[in-house]
């Protein structure tokens, strides 16, 4: 059995890739280090200690910042725009597998959000809610604003899982006798299940650190990312790197549960496969 030598061109694109993960966690790792000062531990290195003082006190009333009101309310936005973005991005799909009239330019104009600058569209719905009368606020034209920018990618994605979809399980379901909602949700939506997650995902963590299109359209009361923002120049303890360090673990918990969910799936329907292959033998 020949062994596959690797060449100098392998050694470079790893070390390249090192280079480029250093480049993007580097910044990250030093407000987790910061994070664990000790009580007397300030904003920079060196260290002062080691503790969780700062994480205790995110529980805690602050003297500026609201944490826990701001964290509830990106927690609330981002749960909204998921469930809207996975909902409509699903019906799109199905719609965009028929064509119809004016099938192209409504694409065009779902995805065109994503080249129009974010601080644009930010200030377009903030002033649009003023003139109607309404006041803005998170859950509404934040929560819109959010939307245009979830839902270009939910759809992008399942137009993608759709055009390499087999419409051969689909044949096979109405002609053993399924309907058309039978065969959705017994065929069709097992088989993009992972994507749909996949969608999810996007739309959570893509809402829940958005700071552009949340500026001019959040109101009186600012969502997490807005609420650090204005805390860069107000606290001055490691209360602030504490507050980042359970964003991002919160990040990455959403992350990888999502991956995980997706990898049951994935072996659940081999292993069903495995057994039907098995009982037509």
């Amino acid at each position: 059995m020949l062994s596959e030598t690797r060449g100098w061109g392998f050694w470079l694109l790893a070390a390249f890739f090192v280079l480029f993960v250093l480049f993007l966690y580097g910044p990250l790792s030093t407000i987790v280090l910061l994070s664990f000062q000790g009580e007397n531990g300030g904003l920079t290195f060196p260290m002062n200690g080691f503790s969780f003082t700062w994480f205790g006190r995110l529980f805690e009333t602050q003297a500026v910042g609201d944490f826990g009101g701001s964290f509830r309310r990106s927690l609330s936005l981002g749960v909204m725009v998921m469930a809207v973005t996975v909902l409509v991005s699903l019906l799109a799909g199905l719609a965009f597998r028929r064509r119809f009239r004016a099938s192209t330019p409504l694409f065009y104009l779902a995805v065109a959000s994503l080249i129009v600058p974010s601080i644009l569209i930010s200030l377009g719905i903030g002033l649009l809610f003023q003139v109607i009368g309404i006041r803005p606020a998170w859950y509404s034209s934040a929560f819109g604003a959010h939307l245009t920018w979830t839902l270009p990618f939910g759809l992008l994605i399942m137009l993608a899982v759709f055009n390499r979809f087999n419409t051969a399980y689909e044949e096979a379901a109405r002609d053993l006798g399924a309907s058309p909602w039978q065969t959705f949700r017994f065929v069709v939506l097992p088989l993009i299940l992972p994507s749909l997650i996949g969608v999810a995902l996007f739309g959570f963590t893509l809402s829940y650190d958005e700071f552009a299109r949340t500026m001019m359209t959040a109101g009186t009361f600012n969502t997490l990312p807005l609420e650090i923002y204005a805390m860069t120049t107000n606290v001055t303890t490691p209360v602030l790197y504490a507050l980042g360090t359970v964003t991002t673990g919160l990040s990455f918990l959403v992350i990888f549960t999502a991956l995980a969910v997706v990898l049951v799936l994935q072996r659940r329907r081999a292993r069903l496969g495995s057994d039907a292959g098995k009982g037509t033998l």
